[in-house]
This record gives C-alpha cells, sequence and structure tokens, in this order.
C-alpha cells in the first residue's frame, strides 16, 4: 500500500527537475548549435526559470498521462515508454520554448533552429529528462508511478 504524496512535494521535485535540467541543456543547444551568444542565452535561461517553475507541475501532469497510457500496452514497455516520454517534451516544451527565445530577442532562423534542434535532439533529450524527472522524484520522495506487474501484461 502506497500513501498519498503532497502535492506540494511532487509540485517541488517537477520543478527542481525541469529548472535544473532545461537550463543545462538548453545553454548547450543555444551556444553550441544554435548560434547564440552566451549573453543570448543566459538572459534566455533566465526568462525559462520562472516560467519553468509555472509549468513543471503542469507538465509533470501531462508526461504522466502520457506515460500511463504506454503502460496500457501489453508488450513493449521500454519501447513505448521511451516514446511517450518522447512526445510529451516535444508536445509540450517546443511551444513554450519558442516564446523564450522570442521573448529574449532572438529572430526567427535562430528560434527556428533552436526549436528544431530541440525536438531533434529531444529524441533522446525527452527520454533523458523523463529519467531525470523519476530521479528528482525519488530525491524527494514522491512515490513513482505504479510499475506494470508481469503478470498484468496479458498473454
Amino acid at each position: 500500500m502506497s500513501r498519498a504524496v503532497s502535492p506540494w512535494r511532487s509540485a517541488a521535485a517537477d520543478t527542481f527537475a525541469l529548472v535544473v535540467y532545461c537550463f543545462i541543456v538548453g545553454m548547450a543547444i543555444e551556444i553550441l548549435i544554435s548560434g547564440m551568444s552566451f549573453s543570448q542565452s543566459l538572459s534566455s535561461r533566465v526568462v525559462s526559470i520562472p516560467v519553468n517553475i509555472l509549468i513543471a507541475w503542469p507538465y509533470g501532469r501531462y508526461r504522466d498521462f502520457f506515460i500511463a497510457t504506454a503502460r496500457r500496452s501489453p508488450r513493449g514497455q521500454f519501447l513505448l515508454r521511451n516514446l511517450a516520454d518522447l512526445l510529451a517534451y516535444v508536445s509540450f516544451q517546443s511551444p513554450v520554448y519558442a516564446a523564450i527565445l522570442w521573448s529574449v530577442g532572438a529572430d526567427g532562423q535562430q528560434i527556428l533552429a533552436a526549436v528544431t534542434s530541440n525536438a531533434v535532439i529531444s529524441m533522446a533529450m525527452g527520454v533523458v529528462y523523463g529519467y531525470f524527472l523519476e530521479y528528482c522524484r525519488r530525491l524527494f520522495r514522491v512515490v513513482p508511478s505504479p510499475q506494470p506487474s508481469p503478470t498484468a501484461r496479458g498473454g
């Protein structure tokens, strides 16, 4: 039996994970791939902190929906979980990311390059973030969503 986790603890775990992960990965993409200056990227990352604070918990719930949907399948749990992480991350984060870049003065070409690169890199990044989020939830003692049992997979 698991007891209910405080929504505040869950929100804190999700917020911590998103702020840290997006700061580090976002800056690397913006400077190394998109050609933004360090100053532009730092501005983008600073703007992204309050945005990530606002969207972290809703994104965590959004992602949990994708993961729960993937778990309903009787086969391919690992592949489907990773695909669910990827789809949740790209579909939720890309519009937010474009708005942040626009707000700090990135031009259309830079925004397109950064968002497109982010989407492509999200083939791994969204999946890695999913594992990082689960790790942070364990650090905050937020019980992860129940895993399907081997007998629940059917035959």
